[in-house]
């Protein structure tokens, strides 16, 4: 393992923690708009971890592109695409952590 792997790996575990650190703040609210907020991020951080992989088994044509400059921006890139495709409807997680929330926040008011 590289010194450039180990640093992406470092980046993309990092983004992971920001991420939920937000949609943990934007939960400890407790109101609908903040858990409907969470859950999309969640939904959409959870997207991007998905897409990692197959993005990363993807070699730059020389002619077009590569460098190290591909390399910092294709994690913003794939970032980006689970963001859209979370607000395009996802693939239906924020609805079901939304709830789960929801079903979390009356238990414990009881």
């Amino acid at each position: 393992m590289n010194i450039d792997s180990t640093i992406n790996n470092a980046k993309q575990q990092l983004d992971a923690a920001q991420s939920i650190k937000s949609a943990n703040n934007l939960a400890g609210n407790k109101s609908e708009d903040n858990f409907e907020a969470a859950s999309k991020e969640f939904e959409a951080m959870f997207i991007t971890q998905m897409l990692k992989p197959m993005f990363e088994s993807i070699e730059a044509n020389p002619v077009f592109g590569g460098g190290k400059g591909e390399e910092v921006f294709k994690g913003f890139l794939v970032e980006e695409y689970g963001k859209s495709l979370s607000k395009a409807g996802g693939i239906g997680l924020a609805d079901n952590v939304r709830q789960e929330m929801i079903r979390m926040q009356e238990e414990s008011q009881i």
